[in-house]
Formats: structure tokens, sequence, C-alpha cells
């Protein structure tokens, strides 16, 4: 079974940020550190199926029937072990990833709600059984979960953003390509510190709004920058493609230096290289290009 065709970013806060002291049964989820990074999308994906065929459906993933959260709340998190963390990160782990579907799934019910089409969100409303007040109430209640002012995980389908990759060493790249594109420990990822990244994120947002403004990249850096900034300084950030690796052969995956030449645009950007620029931007746009196409085609 193909895994969702989703990738990461996400915070990793140490144990204590969590609570003082945290909850025990999140003591015991993150002792126990159960869940797999390459099963999250299948994870996610049977939550919101099971809440659909339950009777009744539910509002929103990993709740019940009443409306409270399951007990998924607290046991559902990705953990890192001292033997994960980014090279001379100061501080040892446990780092706790909380999954927060609900909360991440009630966010985006609030995005629908206030963007879509009068006609569109009525005929999914409908669907649901509720009004768009109890919706709106029950999307408070469930963003009541966090334990910050965000959650702990951004995701995208079928692409990475470009400004992710500022915040990384493209050096510090974990490549895992197993026997092939279905083999669930497939994986490539980075990890760095939370000080690093914002760092990077810092320098790159001023190299960028003074060459291209503040829209575009600009303000997906600026946005990204901001999230980050909800969270513990000595927490660990990682990029993650996720399922995204079902989709490269192993000598694409193995090639693969978006990393690299992001920050080489970023370089290019410091010394004026125009061409280099253009060249840079070119080399991206075909690689990202098939995924594009893919996406439009399903």
């Amino acid at each position: 079974m193909l895994r969702p065709f989703v990738a990461y970013l996400r915070v990793y806060e140490p144990l204590l940020a969590l609570g003082d002291p945290p909850d025990e049964r999140l003591r015991e989820a993150v002792a126990a550190a159960k869940l797999r990074r390459a099963a999250i999308g299948e994870r996610e994906q049977h939550m919101w199926l099971k809440s659909q065929v339950a009777a009744p459906s539910r509002l929103l993933p990993a709740e019940l029937s009443d409306g409270r959260p399951s007990p998924s709340l607290l046991n559902d998190v990705l953990v890192l072990g001292p033997e994960e963390l980014p090279s001379g990160h100061p501080v040892e782990g446990p780092f706790v990833c909380p999954l927060e579907l609900r909360a991440r799934s009630a966010a985006a019910l609030v995005t629908f709600l206030g963007d879509a089409h009068p006609a569109l969100k009525n005929a999914v409303l409908d669907a649901g059984g509720v009004s768009a007040d109890r919706a709106r109430s029950r999307t408070k209640a469930a963003m009541a979960d966090l334990t910050t002012m965000a959650a702990h995980t951004l995701t995208t389908t079928w692409t990475v953003p470009l400004p992710w990759f500022v915040l990384v060493d493209p050096d510090e790249r974990r490549l895992v390509l197993g026997s092939g594109p279905n083999d669930p420990t497939r994986e490539l990822s980075w990890r760095v510190s939370m000080s690093d990244a914002l760092d990077r994120a810092g320098e790159a947002s001023e190299l960028i709004e003074a060459a291209f403004g503040e829209s575009g990249p600009a303000r997906v850096l600026s946005q990204t920058r901001q999230w980050l900034e909800s969270f513990n300084p000595n927490s660990v950030v990682e990029l993650d493609y996720g399922g995204l690796v079902q989709l490269f052969a192993d000598s694409i995956l193995d090639s693969d230096t978006t990393a690299e030449e992001v920050h080489d645009i970023l370089d290019a950007l410091r010394t004026g290289n125009v061409e280099e620029l253009a060249e840079l931007f070119s080399e991206l746009r075909e690689f990202w290009g098939d995924l594009a196409a893919r996406e439009h085609s399903n």
C-alpha cells in the first residue's frame, strides 16, 4: 500500500517543554516510542477514515463521539533519542513531536470555512450534519489541544517548498534507500538545531526580500520563521520527504541536490551572480516539475 504523498516539516521539543511535569500518559508514550516516521501518513489516513465510517461520523479525526479528544492525543508522538540528534546539539533527549492530528485538522477546517465558496462549504457541513457555528465551536475546542501557540508539524503534498531547504545543512542529509520505492524504511530527511534553523532563516529572509520583495518565497520563509519561534529554543527541526520518496527511483533520490542548490542560490544572491541564479532556478524547476505534472494528472 502506498503511503500518502506528503512531506513534513516538524519540530521536536524537549519533553519538559510539553508540561512540567509532563502528563504521565505522555511519558509512557515517549518511553514506548511506538510511532515510526515512515508510518505517519498511513496513521493519519487511518484516523481520518475511522472518523468518517464511525456511527455517528466524527467532525474531526482523533476525537470521541462527544467531541472530546481520543487517547491518541497523548499517545501519538514521534520521539528522537540522543543518537538521532543533529551533530553538536547541546541538549540530550528525549525530544518529542506530538502528532496533534485533531488540532491540525481543526485548523484546516477553519481555513476551509473561511475561504471556501458558500455552496461548497454548505455541502460539506450538510454532509457532516453540523452547522457552521457548531463546526467553529468544535474546531475552537480542538485547537485547545495544542501545548504551544502552533502545531508541531507542517505538511505539503506532492512537493517540498523550496524555502524549507534554507533551514537545513545540506551535509546533514539522512538517506535510506532500502529495497526500493515501496520499502517502508525508505527515507530522505535532515535534522538541525532550532538555533541554526532560525539563524539561517533570518539571513536568508534579508537576502530574498532584498532581491524579490516580500511576496512569494520571502513570505513563505517569513511565515515559517514565525512558526519556528513558537517553540522551545532547544528544539530540533526536521525536514522529511515523507511519502514523496516513493516517487523517485533510487538513482534520482540518491543524486537529489535540492538542498545544495537552494543554498547555492543564497550564495548567488550574496554575490549578485545573476547567471548562476537563472541556471539554478532552471534546474530546480526541471527536478520538481515532474512531481507537479503527476499531481495534475491525479
